[in-house]
């Protein structure tokens, strides 16, 4: 299997200003990508997994020439990114910024007309290209309305739709599911499984651990703009099967978080909070051992547990693992 995108010391780097005081500011260096390497063979489903500012979206973005890298090169499809940016336009159908890259006062058959326009699809494969598209992704509805009278999952089918167009060999997703329906994304995925099975080279980009570990061949773990861990789902996930994830829900103090942390054979902590109620993954060396005294010490600190349980190690746990965070919150640079 050869690689259709080689990846070569990829590096991105933006320079910014943070203000200090009203009227003065100091120059701020953002490394988004630091020097990334990775192949992605023809045929795949490659996962992009990593939380929101992790350098997903920059990558890509480099990868289909919306943005030059500050150092390194890639080759995708044959071309050179530095040199055969036209062409590798051409070799990528693009889901990159959801409904932000449609014009809303043009119809959804008007904005697929023209973006196969752009791409010199003939006349003709347009008009059929867009029917068959309407099929497949449920459109005829909505797809005569002005696109500014959409719902959010309405404008990212278009978007999807939208990618799909130019009929390209590699295929681009930034976090297509995002606004969609628990039904409309289960839809989206079986459709990316079948362009797959037709040949598809796909990239997916997800925080999403569910998603990655349903779709992808491979995926790349991506924090702080480096590739912390790549391979096979089950192969990452037998990476920490020797240690045991145990899983608690309810009201949990950061003083709580704090204590369990400190607890013997307690390797890493992850909690997110969403109106008031808690998500805990704690990753240790014998969940049956400890879980009396994570329970002691939740309630010491006043914590109400709701649930709790050991549980089968995901994807999202190998990255609690190498990271003490959870997907779902923001990389901070």
């Amino acid at each position: 299997m050869k690689p259709t995108i080689k990846i070569k010391d990829l590096s991105k780097t933006y320079v910014s200003k943070e203000r200090t005081k009203i009227f003065k500011s100091k120059k701020k260096t953002v490394k988004a990508l630091n020097r990334i390497n990775l192949n992605i063979y023809e045929g795949e489903i490659f996962g992009l997994l990593g939380p929101n500012g992790a350098g997903k979206t920059t990558l890509i973005k480099c990868l289909t020439t919306l943005l030059l890298p500050t150092e390194g090169t890639a080759e995708i499809n044959g071309y050179d990114l530095l040199r055969d940016d036209k062409m590798i336009r051409a070799s990528i159908g693009c889901m990159l910024m959801g409904e932000r890259g449609l014009y809303w006062k043009l119809t959804g058959r008007e904005n697929l007309d023209f973006f196969g326009s752009l791409y010199y699809v003939p006349p003709k494969r347009r008009r059929e290209k867009t029917e068959e598209l309407i099929g497949l992704l449920s459109l005829s509805d909505f797809i005569d309305r002005t696109v500014e009278t959409y719902s959010s999952g309405q404008k990212m089918k278009l978007a999807f739709a939208k990618s799909l167009i130019n009929e390209a060999p590699i295929l681009v997703l930034d976090e297509p599911t995002v606004t969609m329906d628990v039904h409309a994304a289960r839809e989206l995925r079986t459709i990316v499984k079948d362009l797959n099975e037709k040949g598809h080279t796909i990239v997916y980009t997800t925080h999403v651990m569910q998603e990655a570990e349903e779709l992808c061949d491979r995926v790349a773990i991506i924090d702080k703009g480096e590739i912390i861990a790549l391979g096979a789902p089950d192969e990452l996930r037998a990476g920490i099967e020797q240690e045991s994830v145990t899983k608690v829900e309810g009201i949990i103090p950061q003083k709580a978080v704090k204590e369990v942390r400190t607890l013997a054979g307690v390797k890493e902590v992850g909690l997110t909070s969403n109106n008031g109620m808690s998500k805990m993954v704690i990753v240790s060396e014998n969940s049956r051992v400890i879980l009396p005294q994570v329970i002691r010490t939740l309630f010491d600190n006043g914590s109400t547990i709701e649930y709790i349980s050991p549980e089968d190690v995901t994807l999202e746990d190998v990255f609690i693992s190498m990271t003490g965070r959870t997907l779902s919150e923001d990389t901070v640079v």
